[in-house]
C-alpha cells in the first residue's frame, strides 16, 4: 500500500490499479464497520447523562421520576442513598425505593430497585439503620441486619375515603442493602385513624436505651420508642395546633454548640406550603429531647434553605467521622412534575455538613458542602476583580464551577453576580442593602414558562451582620447553590438555561467595591 502512496497514479499497471482499489475499498469498509459498531455499542453510554439540562455533579436517576431521599445509612465504607422512585414514568406514581451507593459522597453507583409496592401498598419515605447488636433478632449467621423503615401507602383505601391508608412497615437486608426481605408482621406501627401518618425516621437514643421513631402526622410529629425495633409505643408529640400546613420527612439529631459546648437537638420537618419564597421548603426547630418527646419553641421555626428547591432533606445514619451530613430533593412540589427534563425528573442537592452555633443570642444551624467535593476541582484560579466587572468568561466548556468571592459589604445600593450564556439568558444572585437581604433572580434564567410560579426573585435574610460578604456559589447545568457567610444563609434554585452559563459579571450600584479575594474552580462531571 505504501508504494501506491508515493507512486504517480498515472503510472499504475492494470493489476496495480485493481489492487489499489481493493485495498481502498477494504480500508473504507473497515472504517465504516468499526465506526458503526462503535456507535451501536457506545451510543447509550455517550448519550447517557449528556442530555439537555442534565446535572453533571449532582445525583440524578438514570431515567424517570425521583423525589425524597430515603433510608440514608453509612456502612462498611459506603454511603447508601435510597430514594422515592417511580420507574415507569417521569411523573409521580406508585412509589418504589430506588438505590445508589457511594464511597465518597461524590461519585454514585446506581443499584437495582430496592423495594417494590406490594399488597399493603406503595413504598413511601422512611429511614434505615444498622442493627449492630441484633436487637431485632433479624441477623443471621453473624450478619448485621440493615433495617429499612418506610410508610406503606394503600392507594385503594385512600380512594375509598378511609383515614387509615398509611402505616409504618419494615424490611431488612443481610447483604448490606443489596436485597431486602419484608417483615412478615407488617405493619409494625398501625394507623390510629389519621390521614397523613408517614415518613418514619429511626435513631438510637443512648441515654434512654431505646430506639426512637419520629413520624410526620399532618401538622405535627409524633414520637415512638422501642427496645427491639419491632414493637413500638407512643411517647409524645410536637406541633402547631391548627396549622394548615402539611409536615413531612422529619429528622431528629443532636449537635454540640461550637461556641458553648452544650448539646441541643435539631428537629427537621419539610413543609408542603408556606416556605419563605414559593411552595415547599425544609424547616427546623432547635430544642431538647428527653427520650420521650421534643421540647422547643413552636413559634421559632427556622429554615434550612431559603431557595425554592431544597425539600425533604434528611441526614445519614451511622456516619463514623463525627459529621452530620444531609441531602435534599432539589425541586419544589409546585412544578416538580412539569420541569423540562427528559428522560429523568429531579436531582438531589449537594451533600451538606451541618454545625450548630450560638451567635448574637441565637442558636442557628450552618451548612456547607461536604469537603469531599474538592475531589471534583480541576484547579483553582484567582480572578482579577476588574475582569469580573467587565465580564469574566469561564474557560471550562462544561461550565461547571464553583466561585468563592469575598468583599466588603456595600453600605448602600446592591451588588449582583450575573451568570449568563450565549443565548442572553442569565441568573443573578446578590445583596440588596435596602432590604438587607440576599436574592436570586431567575426570571430570565432560561426556560421558565412551564409553570407560572417558576420565574421570580427569591429573597433570604442576612443572618451575619459583619462588614464583609463571603459567598461560595456552585453552578451546575441546571442549578445554583449559594452558601453565604460560611453557611449561615443558604439558597438553592434549579434553572433551565438552553446553554450552560459561561460568563460571570459583577454589577454594582457602588463604584468603590472593596475586594478581598475572588477565586474560581473548574469542576469535573461525576458521570
Amino acid at each position: 500500500m505504501m508504494k501506491f502512496l508515493v507512486k504517480p497514479f498515472c503510472t499504475f499497471t492494470k493489476n496495480e490499479m485493481m489492487r489499489y482499489f481493493y485495498l481502498c475499498s477494504l480500508f473504507f469498509w473497515l472504517v465504516f464497520y468499526f465506526g458503526c459498531n462503535f456507535n451501536q455499542q457506545d451510543k447509550e453510554k455517550w448519550a447517557s447523562y449528556q442530555e439537555k439540562f442534565r446535572p453533571q455533579y449532582h445525583f440524578s436517576p438514570p431515567a424517570n421520576w425521583m423525589n425524597d431521599p430515603n433510608g440514608m445509612v453509612y456502612y462498611n465504607g459506603q454511603y447508601h442513598l435510597f430514594y422515592q422512585y417511580y420507574p415507569d414514568s417521569t411523573v409521580w406514581g406508585p412509589m418504589h425505593w430506588g438505590h445508589a451507593v457511594s464511597r465518597n459522597l461524590v461519585q454514585w453507583e446506581h443499584m437495582p430497585v430496592a423495594l417494590y409496592p406490594d399488597s399493603l401498598g406503595w413504598i413511601f419515605s422512611g429511614s434505615a439503620v444498622m442493627d449492630f447488636h441484633n436487637t431485632s433478632g433479624l441477623g443471621r449467621d453473624g450478619k448485621i441486619p440493615l433495617l429499612a423503615f418506610f410508610t406503606h401507602h394503600h392507594d385503594g383505601k385512600e380512594k375509598e375515603g378511609r383515614n387509615d391508608y398509611q402505616y409504618q412497615s419494615l424490611a431488612w437486608s443481610l447483604d448490606g442493602g443489596q436485597t431486602f426481605i419484608k417483615y412478615n408482621a407488617n405493619p409494625i406501627v398501625k394507623n390510629p385513624g389519621i390521614r397523613d401518618f408517614r415518613d418514619p425516621k429511626v435513631i438510637w437514643h443512648d441515654p434512654s436505651g431505646h430506639w426512637i421513631m419520629v413520624l410526620a402526622v399532618y401538622d405535627r410529629v409524633m414520637f415512638y420508642r422501642s427496645r427491639d425495633l419491632l414493637g413500638w409505643e407512643y411517647t409524645g408529640e410536637f406541633g402547631i395546633e391548627g396549622d394548615t400546613r402539611l409536615w413531612e420527612c422529619p429528622d431528629l439529631f443532636p449537635l454540640i454548640v461550637e461556641e458553648t459546648g452544650e448539646q441541643k437537638w435539631i428537629l427537621i420537618v419539610s413543609i408542603q406550603q408556606g416556605a419563605p419564597n414559593i411552595g415547599t421548603g425544609t424547616g427546623y426547630f432547635i430544642g431538647d429531647f428527653d427520650g420521650l418527646t421534643f421540647h422547643g419553641n413552636i413559634d421559632q421555626q427556622l429554615w434550612l434553605d431559603y431557595g425554592t428547591d431544597n425539600y425533604a432533606l434528611v441526614t445519614w445514619s451511622g456516619t463514623t467521622d463525627g459529621r452530620t451530613i444531609g441531602i435534599g430533593w432539589m425541586s419544589n412540589w409546585d412544578y416538580a412534575q412539569v420541569v423540562p427534563t427528559h428522560p429523568w425528573r429531579s436531582a438531589m442537592t449537594l451533600p451538606r455538613s451541618f454545625s450548630l452555633h450560638f451567635e448574637n443570642g441565637k442558636y442557628r444551624l450552618r451548612s456547607l458542602p461536604v469537603s469531599e467535593l474538592a475531589e471534583l476541582e480541576i484547579d483553582e484560579n484567582e480572578i482579577n476583580p476588574s475582569d469580573l466587572s467587565k465580564g469574566y468568561k469561564q474557560p471550562n466548556q462544561n461550565s461547571l464551577f464553583k466561585i468563592h468571592l469575598k468583599l466588603k459589604k456595600p453600605q448602600s445600593g446592591s451588588i449582583t453576580i450575573k451568570f449568563s450564556n450565549q443565548e442572553e439568558e442569565f441568573v443573578m444572585v446578590g445583596f440588596d442593602s435596602t432590604r438587607n437581604a440576599y436574592f436570586i433572580d431567575r426570571r430570565y434564567s432560561g426556560e421558565v414558562g412551564f409553570h407560572p410560579s417558576f420565574a421570580g426573585i427569591h429573597y433570604a435574610p442576612v443572618e451575619h451582620q459583619h462588614d464583609t460578604l463571603d459567598w461560595l456559589i456552585y453552578v451546575d447545568h441546571s442549578s445554583i447553590e449559594w452558601f453565604a457567610e460560611k453557611g449561615r444563609t443558604v439558597m438553592t434554585d434549579i434553572l433551565f438555561p438552553n446553554k450552560p452559563y459561561h460568563s460571570i459579571e459583577v454589577l454594582s450600584e457602588e463604584n468603590d467595591l472593596q475586594w478581598i479575594s475572588a477565586k474560581i474552580s473548574d469542576l469535573k462531571p461525576i458521570w
